[in-house]
């Protein structure tokens, strides 16, 4: 029997494949609590800024105004009642979580800019192409919908389609491959019929 081929041909699972860490348990719904309480948080960021039209400084105020009653109140309760006061967790506090959050970002940054990069020096024409194409689609949507729509669509898609790919693999993988094939025979019949019919110069040497 034939190996399936995998979407974007990747040879490891999907779990592996997004890091096999805590994103990767998160969007692959492994906590079907954790991811859905995030999703249902999305949804209601979502209600509060585009349906009740709240506005973000009123939004971060209210939610700091409510945080700091709520301690003061258990602190006020605590020594009436012998309670424990609130306690805020060392990690939150540590220099170390700060520079590791900086370093990851700082790689992840450096990783999108280098394949930017490869990708806009035109090394694959067939990915420079996409490329080109998918961004004109999302500038079509983005001039359709507003950014927190956008922003709000993204998420969603982030939570749910890995979730969804990871349950019908098999069958997006040979949606994937059929589609894949066609495109890959546009692409040569494009690149003959217009492309190749593109004159090209000499090159010219710059003098010493």
């Amino acid at each position: 029997m034939d190996t399936p081929t995998r979407l974007f041909g990747r040879q490891r699972p999907i779990h592996a494949v997004l890091g096999g860490g805590k994103v990767a348990n998160l969007v692959l719904w492994r906590d079907a609590k954790v991811s859905g309480a995030i999703l249902i948080g999305i949804a209601s960021m979502w209600f509060l800024f585009e349906v009740v039209k709240y506005n973000l400084v009123t939004l971060l105020c209210h939610l700091t105004i409510t945080t700091m009653l709520i301690i003061f109140i258990w602190s006020s309760a605590a020594q009436s009642f012998n309670w424990s006061p609130p306690n805020i967790p060392s990690i939150m506090l540590q220099d170390s979580t700060y520079r590791e959050f900086a370093l990851t970002l700082h790689r992840k940054l450096n990783y999108i800019f280098s394949n930017v990069l490869y990708v806009a020096s035109g090394y694959d024409p067939k990915l420079f192409l996409l490329t080109i194409v998918s961004l004109w689609i999302i500038s079509v949507i983005g001039s359709s919908i507003s950014s927190l729509n956008l922003v709000f669509f993204g998420l969603v898609c982030l939570e749910t389609v890995p979730y969804l790919y990871e349950q019908y693999e098999d069958e997006v993988d040979n949606v994937a491959y059929r589609t894949n094939r066609w495109t890959k025979r546009m692409y040569k019949k494009f690149e003959a019929e217009i492309l190749g019919t593109i004159p090209r110069g000499p090159l010219k040497h710059k003098n010493k």
